[in-house]
């Protein structure tokens, strides 16, 4: 049997996110045309009888400004220490290839690495060729492979591509488990990424999304969260004249809760002000942000 570790790196909102549903089938990572939207290593589990892949979505690789960057930059490290196979993703769109081929060098992988390039649906094949010709010629790099992650083009490929460098093992998890990551984790994150969808400038960058109670009735689960930002101007923004934007904000996240649960959900928003969390080690530590 195959298994390992194949971990996603890549410059932010290159598509990382929206390849690891892809390539798991499930919605398990956020996905928001904004950038830095991943701010924590996402772990989504594939098992077949053949195989255990352990996929791994890492926050977009960027210079720390706040605590909490530092934090994210560390998630891309770890999955970096560990990897099998590592799948350095490019946004076709970016005009910086040397830029790009600068950063997938720095890195230093010592284990096979595959260009994914992203969004073939959005450039011509002229750009697709010489892309191809450029990574093609790069020592660090043992395949190139082109997809759309969005349009789950060519995702088959790319997964027997990857199959060819995993190693043989006993798998790491259990058939039936698809994350190692809390269900509040990832109601956390909806709310979150609903905060993205509905909120313009610096809003979604100075939040975060604690769920504090999680209960299962009878006929339904009661969800409480907070969402915490840095201003009093923020938090009267989240909640909106006579409390119009939180309510839309529970509306749809509630929404998506319930498909992701598959059952009736009960959700409370509240929005508290702490200044400063970005930067604030025990908040940060408080908000799962280890």
């Amino acid at each position: 049997m195959k298994t390992g570790f194949v971990n996603i790196f890549g410059k932010p909102n290159a598509g990382k996110s929206t390849l690891l549903n892809a390539l798991i089938g499930e919605k398990l990572a956020i996905v928001s045309p904004k950038v830095q939207t991943t701010r924590h290593r996402i772990k989504g589990f594939l098992t077949t009888e053949a195989y255990q892949v352990i996929f791994s979505d890492t926050p977009g690789i960027i210079e720390p400004r706040y605590k909490l960057h530092e934090k994210m930059m560390k998630a891309v490290k770890s999955a970096l220490e560990d990897a099998d196979v590592a799948l350095l993703i490019y946004d076709l769109r970016d005009k910086d290839l040397n830029g790009v081929d600068e950063l997938f060098q720095s890195m230093k992988l010592k284990v096979p690495v595959i260009v994914v390039c992203n969004k073939t649906d959005a450039v011509d094949p002229a750009t697709i060729e010489n892309v191809k010709q450029f990574f093609s010629g790069r020592s660090y790099v043992k395949e190139v492979v082109f997809i759309s992650a969005k349009q789950k083009k060519n995702i088959k490929g790319l997964l027997d591509s990857i199959l060819k460098y995993l190693p043989e093992g006993e798998p790491f998890y259990n058939a039936d488990d698809m994350t190692d990551l809390p269900t509040r984790f990832f109601v956390g994150e909806i709310v979150r990424e609903k905060i993205f969808e509905l909120f313009e400038e610096e809003i979604p960058y100075h939040t975060a999304v604690i769920v504090q109670e999680f209960k299962e009735k009878s006929t339904l689960i009661k969800i409480r969260a907070e969402i915490i930002v840095n201003r009093e101007t923020q938090k009267s923004i989240i909640l909106g004249e006579k409390g119009s934007m939180i309510k839309k904000l529970g509306t749809l996240s509630r929404m998506d809760i319930e498909k992701f649960l598959q059952s009736k959900v009960f959700l409370e928003l509240f929005v508290k002000v702490k200044p400063k969390w970005r930067d604030n080690e025990f908040q940060l530590r408080e908000y799962g942000y280890n």
